[in-house]
């Protein structure tokens, strides 16, 4: 199972790279491959660009050496060499950045659809355990980092590691000795300065973390202040935040202590470092060591260049783990077994749905192994036949029609669907022979036309619009402006419980399914609109097979089966009248009730 949720604030990309973790983020470079050449090209002008870099001290050294022993025309070419680098490195470093950019967002948009389609193609019990927004997370905010590691991070290490290399080459060119010092002191101090920097970061957080827990307690009283003030706990709530903002102080202060000494480390230490450089440099060029001023000015100048390189680095690095992290994360998903939606060996449903028998059927959810939902439970489903489930909350009536819909397989005994076993036929063709109107409808954020065919989408437009008039939607729909263009919003919140009821109804009509499932759809909206719907629910059932769940038992009465379910058992069955006739039995209970209220 995958860790989400707090796991995840806890250890988000993790700090080592094993070998697993390198492998899965290797795997990115074959979203690459069909834009392999601009990644080439964007190499070649990260090269140009880092080597354009580091002739410019050398130029720079050179125009100090001909200050006194050359002519105004030498100091003229090397002015002009130093203007035409500059344009150079513009040059490569505009084809660098665009050329890596085609690279990346050709890939990232590749793994995006990979992730997506894949992530679709899961089975249920991937979703019953997993938030939407983690996924969400996953495709947008973790891909996301992966855009910054391509665009940029990935280039901006290798130019580093560019500088770092061909400046210290060029140093030790330049002078041995001086090199040797350099490296003795600058590197370590640039390295104790990026420990010192990251720990002030992570003092900083916690101060950041620290001021919004005040704030939570502030939330926390004046939204509750009723409560607050009905318990007397005024003054609980104020030590509650003095505590809290105590906390904050006490962090603060250690940060800022933290500061002091880093600025003390950066003035005393880096500074005097790189002076030590110079002066070591000075004492060289003054007794004669091989080194001129102009050498001393380009090894300054290149000491400068690989210090700030090496200090980046850490940052760098941290930035690709990060994005390791977050591709082992994307990759877990990946390598999660999908639904088997059309498998080779499986026979597609050709003919209409006839009886659906359940054989001596018991389930229980993945991540429940311990809560029998439905035990050893048998009943057939005749072609065309009305069927109704009745029963409690968690008596297995939802539960049922999953399985039907095969979201689920039992855990122990048959579903067969025309005498053959259910897993024998390809979930796209079973599916295909379905349909759901469920308790909540959710609409997909496009058109009234769009949303009713979803199940069609080549449905004409009077194909929609006959639908739609058989589910008594025909009047609502024409009175929009926009009609069958009006968009419905997020989840259909532009239209009203009942608007949304006949829309998915004329997706159901539209659809034409040979089995229809329904999860009542009347439980919650007002007299007029529950006529309406109901209507139309008459309308779509009328000679075809259908699975109602019912919550308002008078709109099961001339339903041709009624099971009532209790514990995951059949305790009951037949026609209204017929359990009506049961002494004390649990659906005259259940009608009883309803009828008194």
């Amino acid at each position: 199972m995958l860790n989400f949720g707090r796991e995840k604030n806890k250890d988000l990309h993790g700090k080592k790279v094993s070998r697993e973790k390198l492998v899965r983020f290797l795997k990115l470079f074959r979203y690459i491959k069909p834009k392999l050449w601009y990644f080439i090209f964007g190499l070649i002008f990260l090269a140009l660009s880092s080597s354009a870099t580091l002739i410019l001290p050398n130029l720079l050294g050179t125009l100090l050496n001909n200050l006194q022993e050359s002519g105004i025309g030498k100091l003229k070419e090397i002015g002009l060499m130093l203007f035409g680098v500059f344009i150079l490195n513009a040059v490569f470093s505009y084809f660098r950045v665009y050329f890596f950019a085609i690279v990346t967002q050709s890939m990232l948009a590749r793994l995006r659809q990979d992730t997506f389609s894949h992530l679709v193609k899961l089975p249920m019990a991937f979703f019953s355990k997993t938030r939407v927004g983690e996924l969400n997370s996953r495709i947008s905010a973790d891909i996301a980092l992966l855009q910054e590691t391509f665009t940029t991070t990935l280039a901006m290490l290798l130019r580093q590691l560019i500088i770092i290399i061909g400046g210290i080459s060029l140093l030790i060119i330049i002078s041995t000795k001086l090199t040797l010092f350099m490296l003795s002191v600058v590197p370590i101090s640039v390295i104790i300065t990026g420990v010192f920097g990251k720990y002030i970061r992570k003092l900083s957080k916690k101060t950041q973390e620290k001021v919004a827990e005040t704030n939570v307690i502030v939330e926390e009283s004046f939204t509750g202040i009723s409560n607050v003030k009905a318990f007397s706990n005024e003054d609980h709530e104020i030590k509650r935040y003095s505590k809290s903002t105590n906390d904050v102080i006490n962090i603060a202060l250690l940060a800022a202590k933290w500061r002091g000494v880093f600025s003390s480390f950066i003035i005393f230490v880096l500074f005097g470092s790189i002076v030590g450089v110079i002066w070591y440099g000075v004492y060289l060029v003054h007794n004669g060591a091989g080194l001129n001023s102009g050498d001393l000015i380009k090894f300054i100048l290149y000491s400068v260049f690989v210090g700030g390189s090496i200090g980046s680095i850490a940052d760098l690095i941290t930035s690709l783990i990060k994005a390791i992290g977050s591709t082992e994360k994307i990759f877990e998903l990946m390598e999660l077994e999908t639904e088997p939606l059309n498998v080779e060996d499986k026979e597609n449903i050709t003919d209409k749905i006839g009886e659906i028998d359940f054989k001596n059927v018991s389930f229980h959810y993945p991540n429940r192994a311990d809560f029998e939902v439905l035990k050893d439970i048998s009943f057939t489903i005749r072609k065309g036949q009305q069927l109704a489930l009745v029963g409690g909350s968690g008596a297995g009536k939802s539960t049922i029609t999953n399985l039907i819909l095969r979201f689920y397989d039992p855990t122990g005994g048959e579903i067969a669907i025309n005498n053959k076993d259910i897993k024998t036929f390809s979930l796209s063709s079973l599916r295909k022979k379905m349909a759901i109107v469920p308790q909540e409808v959710l609409l997909f954020g496009g058109s009234i036309a769009e949303n009713i065919a979803y199940g069609k989408p080549d449905a004409s437009q009077d194909e929609i619009r006959m639908a739609a008039a058989q589910a008594n939607a025909l009047e609502f729909i024409e009175s929009f402006p926009k009609k069958y263009e009006t968009l419905v919003g997020e989840r259909g919140i532009q239209l009203s419980g009942g608007q949304r009821q006949r829309i998915a109804i004329a997706r159901a009509i539209l659809y034409d399914p040979d089995l229809l499932i329904l999860d009542e759809a009347t439980s919650s909206l007002d007299s007029e609109s529950e006529r309406l719907v109901q209507d139309a629910l008459e309308k779509l059932m009328r000679g075809r097979t259908s699975i109602v769940i019912a919550h308002r038992l008078s709109t099961i009465y001339n339903a041709n089966h009624i099971l009532v379910l209790k514990d995951g058992k059949i305790c009951e069955e037949g026609k209204h009248d017929e359990l009506l006739a049961i002494p004390n039995g649990l659906y005259k209970n259940l009608v009883n009730l309803q009828s008194t209220k």
